[in-house]
This record gives C-alpha cells, structure tokens and sequence, in this order.
C-alpha cells in the first residue's frame, strides 16, 4: 500500500532510477495511483496473521511470496509453515518452513525461482541452537543451501549475527545484510554462487560505507547494491565490490526495499515515529 510519496510512518516512496547525465530522477512528487485490496490474502484452517516481515513477486508476475511469523512475531516451537505463496485471488497454493526457521526476516527470489530466507531470531527468548543463517530453499520447499552457522552468532567470515536481508546478482555472487539491530555486525558480506566467503565491507557508524542497522538490500540493472541504513536514516548505494557509490537520505527510516524491471525503487520506512529496532 502507498499512502503518501514524501517519508513519514508507515509509507512506500517510488524514485525512478533512470540515470540521465550521472544524475538520479527522483519522483518524490508523483500521485498515488494505487488502491489497497481489503481481506485479499485468506489463510488457511482458520490460521491468523501474525507480523508479516517480508514480500516478494513469484517471477510469473502472478503469484507472490510471503513470510509470516507464525500468527505471532515468532516460529520457534510453532508447527506453522512461515513461508507461503499466494495466487492473484490471495489463496495460499504452497507453503514451507515449518520447524526450520524461528524469525523469518528478509526474502529474495532470485532468477531460478529459489526462495531465500533471512532467520535474524528475534527478540523474544528462543530456544538455543536456532537463526541466524540464510537459507536456500527450492520453490518447493526443499532446502538447497545454508549460510551461517545455526544457532551461531558471530563476526567470522562464516557466522553471522541475526542476518537481515540477502540478494543475489545475475551472475550469481549472494550478498548478505548482516546484521538486524545496531548492536549486530553492520556489515555486508559477499559469497559467490556456491556459498564461498569473497569479501565484506562495513562496520558500525555514521561515515560512508558505515551501517547502523543495515536492514534490507536491492540490486539495480546495473548492478548496484542498494543498502538500507535504517539507524543512519539513509539509503547507500555501492559497487559489488564495496565502493561507495552516493548516499541519499529523503526516505526516511527506510526498512524495505525493492527495485522492479523498470528499475523503479520502492522504500518501505516503518520507524520513524519510533527510534527502537521492532521489525
């Protein structure tokens, strides 16, 4: 839903990407032409909402994704599949996840229609041994790959600590946001196509290439990381090698973010009438 085009609580802004002359076209000013649908997604088995933390397009363009926390804010102990997909009459054809991961966080679909979970655990007390990781699931739910160790938090090459986001360029390489809150690493973590450590970048503050709660990440057609830095107040932009690109601050507390073929950027900001790290 897109209420307004200028950052306050609770929006979606639209920038046009289109570079003409090195310059971004922000279209800070356009109408909303959008509608919201009331009551269009139906769970199943008299199954309620709990927090929705991420959503994503199916590549057909008519089905989306969705990752719920299991009619709460958390999965741990819960039988509930947190991962469904939905069809263009809001009716869950599939669903996964049930068991595996306690506190879904970002979701990306790359181009082979792989499902990618962030688990950044949460806040509330959780059994031991469960999150932090990013895992690979096929659209049928089976688990092809895992990042991090489970149950693990830490600032190694091969752990990570509650991990926000992930993308995943087209030739491959896997980008981690790493991780939620402030007091996480702040940092973003490279990985080619196999799950192989190549690099990092980042740490906590306020200076370029600097994170205070690095919370969801978009990549552009040409190829560049958009990072949302929540804490700043600010969006960064960078090269795929780490190179800090520009850094653009009229979006408030951006928390979502997701940039469509016609390389349209939508940032979702959701705190600015609250300086804590909810969601």
């Amino acid at each position: 839903m897109i209420t307004r085009t200028k950052p306050i609580l609770h929006h979606v802004l639209i920038l046009s990407l289109a570079v003409f002359g090195g310059t971004a076209i922000a279209q800070n000013g356009a109408p909303n032409t959008h509608d919201p649908v009331a009551g269009w997604a139906e769970l199943p088995d008299g199954r309620v909402w709990g927090a929705i933390s991420a959503i994503y397009p199916a590549n057909d363009g008519k089905h989306i994704w969705i990752a719920e926390r299991c009619g709460t804010n958390l999965c741990a102990g819960s039988d509930l599949d947190p991962v469904m997909l939905f069809d263009e009459d809001g009716h869950v054809v599939k669903s996964f996840g049930a068991g595996m991961i306690t506190w879904p966080h970002g979701m990306y679909v790359d181009a082979d229609d792989n499902v990618w979970i962030a688990d950044a655990v949460g806040y509330a007390p959780v059994p031991d041994g469960v999150g932090h990781t990013v895992m690979k699931f096929s659209p049928d739910g089976e688990l092809l790959m895992t990042l991090g160790k489970e149950g693990v938090a830490g600032d190694g090459t091969d752990v990570f600590n509650k991990p926000a986001d992930i993308v995943v360029a087209p030739n491959g390489d896997i980008f981690v946001a790493d991780g939620h809150d402030t007091a996480g690493n702040n940092r973003i973590m490279k990985f080619n196509s196999d799950g192989d450590f190549l690099m990092q970048w980042g740490s906590v503050g306020g200076d370029h290439g600097q994170f205070r709660d690095p919370h969801a990440l978009a990549m552009d057609s040409q190829g560049r990381l958009f990072v949302a830095d929540r804490g700043n107040s600010r969006l960064q932009i960078f090269t795929q090698d780490g190179e800090h690109v520009a850094t653009w601050t009229q979006f408030g507390r951006p928390s979502g973010l997701f940039i469509d073929k016609n390389d349209v950027l939508y940032s979702a900001d959701s705190e600015s009438n609250d300086r804590r790290n909810t969601g």
